[in-house]
């Protein structure tokens, strides 16, 4: 039996879209519906045994009565808003909500793989490899990464980065990320304005190293990012903190060149004045250091950048699902 939090969300469902690809059903999904899980389009064809609210599988992981035959716990739930603004939110539902998942899968020997992120490394000063000395040091911008990182720090200073996996998801995008709104990708927001207008908005650059959509960061597939799950899913015995990008910093100029590309149209981009907001909190480049991963002893290759984009703007013509 397998637990996906987040199972209704972009990288969750995707997660459970593979295994029922390998014939899995044996999946309690977790999350927070509000008008049930009939609402949710991402897991309309998907195949579990039970779906429970995030609240409830909280009471049942304290009182212990999860179910017994629950073998790995994958951790995606979470609030991944950058521009969230309450502290105790953050803290409760990314922090200690992910704690206490920690905490009953180390006391009952469950495999646990959480979602970190890339947003911890902040401004990218201190670099971005994923050894501990670099993590200790890093300085998120917000939030949603302060959240993230001080889950990182915990299972650190606990010293049970070798009983449990953490990935630093760096900008993935891909279908099933519709409901995200405001979050969504670059790709997904863009995707509906090209077709209806012809063009396409990127956020100019304030920083005079960086000409307008020369900003960098390292864009990776769903698909590809649900490979590397199942990956620490079929090999216990590894285990630790790992950058999960492709190691390929790319600019957002090349995105909209792809995206445009993908549907045969002419390259048409506005750039666009970037809310004061979020200002300080931008990241202008971001590149996974992907060594330890490769270490570790995986070595699928990521999809290009043209081609992930080709691949989701067959999703995105119907607004369908993974």
């Amino acid at each position: 039996m397998i637990v996906v939090t987040g199972g209704a969300g972009f990288i969750g469902s995707c997660i459970i879209a593979r295994l029922n690809s390998f014939g899995w059903s044996e999946i309690i999904v977790v999350d927070h519906l509000p008008n049930g899980v009939e609402s949710s389009e991402n897991l309309k064809k998907k195949k579990y045994v039970q779906y429970l609210d995030k609240a409830d599988f909280l009471k049942a992981v304290e009182s212990d009565t999860v179910d017994a035959k629950v073998e790995i716990v994958i951790h995606m739930g979470a609030c991944s808003d950058t521009t969230g603004t309450d502290a105790k939110y953050y803290e409760e539902n990314n922090f200690l909500y992910t704690k206490r998942l920690a905490q009953w899968c180390l006391k009952k020997n469950v495999r646990f793989i959480y979602a970190s992120s890339a947003a911890t490394y902040g401004d990218g000063q201190q670099g971005y490899c994923d050894d501990e000395a670099t993590i200790r040091k890093l300085k998120p911008l917000n939030l949603y990464g302060e959240s993230k990182h001080k889950f990182d720090l915990w299972a650190l200073d606990q010293k049970v980065t070798d009983r449990m996996v953490g990935l630093k998801f760096f900008n993935v995008f891909g279908p099933n990320e519709y409901h995200k709104g405001q979050m969504r990708s670059v790709v997904a927001k863009s995707y509906t304005t090209l077709q209806k207008e012809g063009h396409i908005s990127l956020f100019k650059s304030y920083r005079p190293e960086f000409k307008d959509g020369e900003q960098k960061r390292d864009f990776i597939y769903v698909k590809d990012a649900v490979d590397v799950v199942v990956y620490f899913m079929e090999n216990p015995q590894i285990n630790g903190i790992f950058n999960l990008g492709t190691g390929q910093a790319q600019t957002w100029n090349d995105l909209a060149k792809a995206l445009f590309a993908s549907v045969g149209r002419e390259l048409k981009i506005e750039y666009i004045e970037m809310p004061e907001q979020l200002r300080s909190q931008y990241q202008y480049f971001t590149q996974a250091d992907m060594d330890k991963l490769r270490r570790s002893g995986y070595t699928k290759s990521f999809m290009s950048l043209n081609d992930a984009v080709k691949d989701y703007v067959g999703y995105l013509k119907n607004n369908s699902t993974y």
